[in-house]
């Protein structure tokens, strides 16, 4: 989208949260996807560090959008200690760039958008992957972005029910509280029990250990893993991970520090086995091909999800007269 201006647009957090729902992240991000599946967008290596200090880890993660013409980084990471101080642990900002020019264009806010646009890249696993007729629907983890991730979930089946899991019990009232508001049957329950009953499995944690077992899982479960983008996490059982048909935003991504990694490493799985969601929504891979496969998408999380959803808040608060404006 051409956002080119005579100055800088300041799209910020509240103008973020009035003009992009989740219907726009999803077409956005899917779009994205497609795209990069095409070879028509790329992301560019990821820079990501743990700064030693505030045990925070931070990183940039950028790429170039040919076919929606948009260029831009990310800056940003997770501060574990910012619950405690009112804010939320993830922190980043979008920078966007003319591609014909290099100049700057806009500076965007991006934590909702990150919020939003990784509930929307779980929720387009979902819509492609899991089964038509899915009723259950499992959560592990109850952090912040957890409530993103329910409700854009919410919207791709008719689910009856969530049976969700936390390591700290105390945080699950606000899953709960969504899950109320959208009309479903809530219960806490052990990750065995989680399992045992979900259809859909959405993982959104900062975990470096396995949450989930291969046996818990039931045959035919579709599991959206959105947590691991680091070397050394880990959200589920490398075994379930090789048990799988695997699915990803990118596969160079999911094999270093994504929950493809520790699989790979152990030489259980090979790149080959994984699939980029972009070729299933281009329809160039069947996606699921039974009823009984279990399907698992590692949601890494590329620079090009919110590169895509920024230039989205971008040009309509530009049209909408809600972005700030300064000159360099």
């Amino acid at each position: 989208m051409n956002t080119q201006t005579d100055g800088l647009l300041i799209v910020d957090e509240d103008a973020c949260e009035q003009l992009v729902g989740r219907q726009q992240a999803f077409d956005a991000v899917q779009d994205v996807f497609a795209a990069m599946a095409r070879g028509d967008a790329r992301n560019f290596p990821v820079v990501r560090e743990a700064l030693g200090h505030a045990d925070a880890i931070y990183g940039f993660k950028s790429g170039f959008d040919r076919s929606g013409q948009v260029l831009g980084v990310k800056s940003g990471g997770y501060w574990p200690g910012n619950s405690q101080k009112g804010l939320t642990n993830h922190q980043s900002t979008v920078v966007l760039f003319d591609p014909d020019t290099g100049r700057i264009t806009a500076l965007v806010g991006g934590n909702y958008m990150t919020a939003v646009r990784t509930a929307a890249s779980s929720a387009i696993s979902i819509a492609h992957l899991a089964r038509p007729d899915a009723q259950i629907l499992g959560m592990v983890g109850a952090g912040h972005q957890s409530t993103f991730q329910l409700r854009a979930a919410a919207e791709q089946r008719e689910f009856e029910k969530v049976v969700a899991w936390n390591p700290h019990p105390e945080m699950l009232p606000r899953l709960a509280e969504v899950a109320e508001d959208l009309g479903l049957e809530f219960e806490a329950t052990t990750p065995e029990g989680l399992g045992a009953q979900a259809d859909v499995i959405i993982t959104i944690t900062s975990a470096f250990e396995p949450l989930l077992k291969k046996d818990w899982v039931k045959p035919g479960t579709h599991l959206a893993c959105m947590g691991t983008d680091t070397k050394g996490k880990m959200e589920v059982d490398p075994a379930l991970v090789a048990a799988a048909t695997l699915f990803t935003d990118e596969v160079a991504q999911s094999i270093s520090i994504g929950e493809a990694q520790h699989a790979a490493l152990k030489g259980e799985i090979s790149q080959d086995a994984i699939t980029p969601i972009g070729a299933v929504i281009n329809g160039d891979h069947i996606g699921r091909s039974n009823d009984a496969e279990i399907t698992l998408f590692d949601g890494t999380g590329v620079g090009l999800q919110d590169l895509a959803v920024a230039s989205v808040a971008a040009q309509l608060a530009k049209n909408t007269g809600l972005a700030n404006k300064v000159t360099l």
